[in-house]
């Protein structure tokens, strides 16, 4: 785990509500579901996964409840619709923090976000076709190019069944040339084995038997519909036989963004899929679901691997230097902030020269320079600090109006929501 600090703590606010712009427009609300559930929440996403299995942090509380943190959201989204039972189709879209106990590594943390969206109610191929082109929308807006999406069908239960079963006949005359982990995880759920990523298994894995051979007439037809809707809408994609996702709970349509400039083995930026089934598991009404969630941290590093979407300097508009105690400061940054501009000034009482530098390093593009003379004069001298002209003297009762027209004028304001008021008044 690790600290996020600025300036990137305000990519990581604008990775969000570049997020919300895009799926609000379709119909998303945001849901905010608890960082603590009970434990019988994450365990239908499959006993065989590492997830479950190996990764959870949970823990018996001082009511002796056996909880976990939640190590991803669609789950707590499947509880709370349950619980709450919404109108359908229920469109939401989260932010947040979920945690795993895993190796470290690059673009992976043991506390790590994600952003997504969740559609409940609605069995539909088209829908799906929605929700991934929202995904890719959402790359686009950030900038990204060498983006890729693959997809596959896991089929109904039943399809599943029989294609676990061929692939337990399959790897199982080939275990001894399995890896010792993958032998391990053909034991819980041979699906499993087609995610490793171990060049000892490569070989065994590329002639395994391929889902699409198993899939019903219905599923068929689903996949089909998504396919094609794909190619409407324009979006290119790879059929992936060997996609299967990490968790148990996906059937029929599934996917994944990947980063094309990420190590292969770390490079899945997001993904999701069909979940109908899991909301029944958690005492809820049988009911379809489908959506994604998107790592913040490996597509953030996708990002920076493509020069897109950098992170913003900590720049301010305005910066006072105030020579005379410090009140006089106070009372202008205040004012700034109120009318929508933002403001930033020394303290303890610093010499000009050190104010200076600090208005400088800030970025602003103006200073007010607040002295004994000009105290004296009930004045302010605003100075440019980006080659904008000279500086020249003010009434202290004009200085808040003019100092937004001219942020207004070099681009560097956006008016707040609560900024009418102040404006006009000064």
């Amino acid at each position: 785990m690790r600290d996020i600090l600025p300036p990137e703590s305000a990519r990581w606010r604008r990775f969000v509500a570049e997020f919300a712009d895009v799926v609000g427009p379709a119909g998303y609300g945001q849901v905010i579901t608890p960082l603590l559930e009970d434990l019988g929440v994450f365990t239908r996403i499959g006993d065989a996964t590492d997830v479950v299995t190996k990764e959870m942090y949970d823990f018996i509380d001082k009511g002796e409840r056996h909880i976990a943190l939640r190590p991803e959201l669609t789950a707590g989204v499947c509880r709370a619709f349950a619980q709450h039972r919404p109108a359908t189709p229920w469109k939401v879209w989260y932010a947040g923090s979920n945690f795993r106990y895993e190796k470290p590594q690059r673009g992976r943390y043991r506390q790590f976000d994600q952003v997504g969206i969740e559609v409940l109610g609605v069995d539909d191929p088209y829908l799906d076709v929605e929700v991934i082109s929202l995904g890719w929308e959402f790359y686009r807006r950030l900038g990204l190019q060498q983006v890729t999406l693959l997809i596959n069908s896991l089929g109904e239960p039943e399809d599943r069944a029989r294609y676990v079963a061929a692939l337990d006949t399959y790897f199982g005359a080939h275990i001894d040339a399995l890896s010792e982990q993958s032998v391990e995880t053909l034991a819980r759920n041979p699906l499993r084995v087609l995610d490793s990523k171990r060049a000892q298994d490569a070989e065994v894995i590329a002639g395994a038997p391929q889902i699409a051979d198993y899939l019903s007439t219905a599923a068929a037809e689903h996949f089909a519909a998504v396919l094609a809707g794909l190619e409407r809408v324009g979006i290119a994609f790879t059929v992936d036989p060997l996609l299967v996702r990490g968790l148990d709970y996906y059937r029929r349509t599934t996917f994944e963004f990947r980063g094309d400039t990420l190590d292969s083995a770390q490079n899945a930026l997001g993904g999701g899929g069909r979940y109908d089934g899991l909301v029944e598991d958690l005492g809820g009404p049988a009911t379809a679901g489908i959506g994604f969630a998107i790592g913040v941290d490996r597509t953030l590093l996708a990002c920076e691997d493509e020069g897109v979407f950098v992170a913003p300097p900590p720049v301010v508009q305005v910066f006072v230097v105030d020579t005379v105690g410090g009140l006089e400061a106070l009372a202008l940054t205040t004012e700034l902030r109120s009318a929508g501009v933002s403001a930033d000034r020394a303290y303890e009482g610093r010499s000009m020269k050190s104010q200076m530098k600090s208005a400088d390093r800030s970025g602003a593009s103006f200073a007010v320079i607040i002295g004994s003379d000009e105290l004296a004069a009930d004045q302010v001298v605003i100075r440019p600090m980006r080659g904008g002209g000279d500086q020249f003297s003010l009434p202290r009762a004009q200085t808040l109006g003019r100092l937004v027209q001219l942020c207004d004028e070099s681009g560097s304001h956006t008016v707040s929501p609560n900024a009418t008021k102040d404006r006009s008044s000064s």
